[in-house]
Parts: C-alpha cells; sequence; structure tokens
C-alpha cells in the first residue's frame, strides 16, 4: 500500500511560492548595479513596458539582467504598437541581441491605441513570436474584468487564446494583475475551467507596500473589489504608515493549489509596490521556510533587507 504523504501548511507556501517571479521598470532597474546583490540566480523577472517609452530601455533592461544570470521577461503592450514593422523591428532586435524566449503580451492601459492593433490577439495571429523563437508567452487574465473591455469580451479573447495557443508550438500561460483576497480568484479560475480554460495560471499577489501606496496603484489599474478592500483597510489611520504583506493571500493560495486537483493557479508572480529589495527579501524567507503561521490566518517571516 503506499503512503499518502500530507504537505504542512508552511510545506504549502514554500512550494507555492518556489517558482514566484517579479518585475521591475527599465528606470528601477537603472538604479540597481548590480541584480545578484538582489536576486537569487535564474529568477525570472518581467521587465514593465510604460506607454510612451522607448523600447530600447526594455533591451537594454533585459540584456543586463541576463548577463547579470537572470531570466527576463520582456513586456509587449499591444495598443501602443504603432504598426506590425515597428514591432517585427524591435522583436528582432530583442532576440538577437539578447537570446531572450519568453516575453509578456497584454492589452495595454492606454485608452486610444497608438497605432492599428487594439488588442493582444491581433499580435499574437501575425506569427512573429514563433518566427523569432519565443517558447514561452504570458497572457493576460484579468480576474476582476477589465475597466476597458465588456464580461463577454473578456471570456471571448479569453477562449481565442486558448485555441490559438492549442496550435502554435509556444507554451502559453495566463498572467494577472494583483488582487487582494483568495475567494475571487478561487470563483474566477473555476468560471473560466468552466468556460473552457486550458491555460496556467501565474496569479499577481501585492508586494510589501503601505495600504497608500497599493490605493494609488490600484487606482492607477482600475481594480474594483481590490479598490474597495484597499478602502476598508484604510479606515485604520494605524494601517496608513504600516507594511502592508500578502501572506493571508497566499496562504489561502498556497492551500487551495495543495488541496485542488483541477486547481488552474500554478504559482505566484509578485509585484514589487513597496520596493524590489525589500519584496524579495521577503520573497526568500518564504523560500528558505522562514515562516511562523499566524491564528488570523497569515503568517510572518524573518526577512532582513539587506
Amino acid at each position: 500500500m503506499s503512503e499518502t504523504i500530507t504537505m504542512t501548511e508552511v510545506d504549502q507556501i514554500v512550494n507555492f511560492m518556489s517558482t514566484c517571479t517579479l518585475e521591475v521598470t527599465p528606470g528601477g532597474a537603472a538604479k540597481i548595479d548590480d541584480f545578484r546583490a538582489v536576486l537569487r540566480p535564474d529568477q525570472i523577472v518581467y521587465v514593465t513596458f510604460l506607454p510612451g517609452s522607448n523600447f530600447r530601455d526594455t533591451v537594454v533592461t533585459v540584456k543586463k539582467l541576463k548577463d547579470q544570470g537572470m531570466r527576463p521577461v520582456p513586456h509587449f503592450a499591444a495598443r501602443s504598437i504603432p504598426t506590425k514593422a515597428f514591432f517585427e523591428e524591435n522583436l528582432k532586435m530583442l532576440t538577437e541581441e539578447t537570446g531572450v524566449e519568453e516575453a509578456l503580451l497584454i492589452g495595454g492601459g492606454v485608452d486610444n491605441p497608438v497605432g492599428e492593433f487594439s488588442e493582444s490577439m491581433e499580435i499574437l495571429r501575425l506569427g512573429l513570436f514563433e518566427k523569432y523563437g519565443i517558447k514561452h508567452l504570458g497572457i493576460a487574465g484579468h480576474p476582476e474584468g477589465s475597466p476597458d473591455i465588456k464580461p463577454a469580451e473578456v471570456i471571448r479573447a479569453l477562449l481565442d487564446k486558448n485555441a490559438y495557443a492549442a496550435q502554435s508550438p509556444i507554451d502559453f500561460y495566463i498572467a494577472t494583475q494583483f488582487c487582494f483576497e483568495a475567494e475571487p480568484l478561487i470563483q474566477w479560475d473555476r468560471q473560466i475551467r468552466a468556460e473552457g480554460n486550458t491555460l496556467p495560471i501565474h496569479i499577481g499577489i501585492p508586494g510589501l507596500a503601505t495600504i497608500k501606496t497599493l490605493m494609488k496603484h490600484a487606482q492607477a489599474c482600475g481594480i474594483g473589489n481590490s479598490m474597495r478592500f484597499i478602502a476598508k483597510q484604510a479606515r485604520n489611520v494605524a494601517k496608513l504608515m504600516s507594511v502592508s504583506e500578502p501572506d493571508k493571500l497566499v496562504r489561502d493560495l498556497a492551500h487551495y493549489k495543495a488541496t485542488d486537483p483541477s486547481c488552474g493557479i500554478i504559482q505566484a508572480h509578485l509585484y514589487p509596490l513597496g520596493g524590489l529589495k525589500k519584496s524579495s527579501a521577503w520573497l526568500h524567507a518564504i523560500q528558505d521556510g522562514k515562516i511562523e503561521l499566524s491564528k488570523k490566518g497569515g503568517f510572518k517571516t524573518d526577512y532582513v533587507v539587506e
């Protein structure tokens, strides 16, 4: 008879966060001399593309990360791409100069497209990611909906991407914005699975930051339920001055992944809102098992920012 091995809750959390990814903007990356002093080898780091920025800055950041032993994942934003020729030229430059094989494609948070593309599916259909050797590609997921897209259109777009992924040699996954509570994420995962989603999900979680910082970021991202959640927390004046840790969210999602065989959420993506050094130190402590479970449903970590 085979023995059933049950993970402890600490094991569940460590396992869930063992592959957690981070991100940095080109501007933020320029302030870090050596990522090896902040991150562990082979860390996957997303390189955010900000509307109106120069894509050359993305290439420079990707090259720096790769040269320092990290695995960079550049962002492409469909609504910020003016033409097919522009996209191909920059994708070609990126892959030839850095050898990167993974990317993230999003619609992009601009009200009006700068060129001929209004959604990421139009970029996918060009076939250029396949042409230039991209092997892994993230696409956007919207657990709380999108301020720019009707709910029915969100589902249609997701199913279109599932269909495209099924015939592409690229490994696709869903990457989401951050949220604050696990239950809506779990319900969303189950809902889109029932609709036909088969792509694995990398769920966004907020990094360490004050409630005020999170409120400002959430406003910019148009996150509905999370905005209401932050507002409730903000009523406690003391919380405005304290550091927020997404420990309960992580614990709940780790338990969901460990106990539900059909769970589509396979890992987390940490948005370093309170700074990359602080967020990465917190992540490393979790990965090393320096966790003390709390009675309130979260946990405490023993981490030091160097």
